[in-house]
């Protein structure tokens, strides 16, 4: 095992806007493993690609199954942001290799959930030196269900071998490849251990999926992610950027600071509806009926998802 200490080692206390209402969520759908969830979104490795896009100064962004991946080369070593499945790592470093690079040196975790981690079960018995916010690594050291309404996982505790070794509380930068590599957590997002990772100089920004670019975005409420907490995460990154800024999501295309910043202000007019609901005691069913979304649907896509997980992060207090 490397040894090295967390830098920082406070546990950030995930603290929601609202008490609990009188609102009870529905049952659980069945609980899958990871294998049978990745089955059920008709994901396979075996068969997957895994293509680039040249983001320049030696960076690139490579899409497969999962997370997005940025890649940063150069005569300090491989840099990654978010490593996807350990099913997925031959192919990754396969690319990486035909892009000029060798093996991983650095792997940052935008957040503990299996579709960006789960490389890490690969890459940390290899040597790579595995990089997350403080809470991202305590959730991957204990075993909990991703409730994502239509379907739950349950995400196993990692070994040892994949928990990170270097961990922050608020911030933390590299310096490498020419690049000062900025890793930035503002509080309870998408999951209680969100990073957003800024290249400076090459002006590229990492989101994770506190920006998903497919679609609404999950909230991950039964584990502490709350739609305020995103909204404001957003709020707080689109004050660094400028114009010029590549905005990598967790999923989906690559974006610009206006497509961003349009995501951030839709998800803060369908936060205030859906507060001022919560607020007069209406249930989720009667939110749901007064469709706090419907101008945005044609944009994002279908909101069961999004809506329930929303109203489940305003009306409930997360106690870690």
């Amino acid at each position: 095992m490397k040894e090295i200490k967390s830098v920082f080692g406070l546990l950030l206390a995930a603290t929601l806007s609202f008490e609990a209402l009188a609102h009870s969520a529905p049952n659980l759908p069945k609980v899958m493993t990871v294998p049978e969830g990745v089955a059920a979104f008709g994901w396979d490795f075996e068969s997957a690609e895994v293509t680039t896009q040249d983001l320049g100064q030696g960076l690139h962004v490579l899409f497969g199954i999962g997370g997005n991946i940025v890649v940063s080369l150069g005569d300090d070593g491989t840099f990654i942001v978010d490593d996807q499945f350990e099913g997925m790592i031959p192919k990754v470093v396969k690319t990486i290799g035909e892009l000029g690079g060798s093996d991983v040196d650095f792997a940052v975790t935008t957040h503990w959930h299996f579709d960006h981690a789960e490389g890490n079960l690969a890459l940390g018995p290899q040597g790579t030196w595995l990089v997350a916010h403080e809470n991202s690594r305590e959730m991957m050291k204990d075993a909990h269900v991703v409730n994502m309404v239509g379907l739950a996982v349950l995400q196993e505790a990692y070994p040892e071998s994949a928990w990170p070794d270097i961990t922050y509380d608020s911030e933390m930068r590299f310096h490498l490849n020419g690049q000062t590599v900025e890793l930035m957590h503002f509080g309870p997002a998408h999951t209680t251990g969100d990073t957003a990772v800024f290249f400076r100089e090459a002006n590229v920004l990492h989101m994770g999926d506190v920006f998903n670019n497919t679609g609404y975005p999950f909230i991950d409420a039964d584990n502490g992610g709350t739609l305020d907490g995103l909204i404001t995460f957003c709020e707080s990154v689109l004050e660094i950027i400028n114009d010029e800024t590549t905005v990598v999501p967790g999923h989906g295309a690559t974006a610009t600071k206006a497509d961003f910043m349009r995501y951030t202000r839709d998800l803060a007019v369908i936060r205030d509806r859906i507060a001022a609901h919560v607020k007069a005691g209406m249930d989720l069913s009667d939110i749901i009926a007064e469709q706090p979304s419907k101008e945005f649907d044609k944009r994002y896509g279908d909101n069961t998802m999004f809506i329930n997980r929303a109203v489940k992060s305003l009306t409930y207090r997360y106690h870690p």
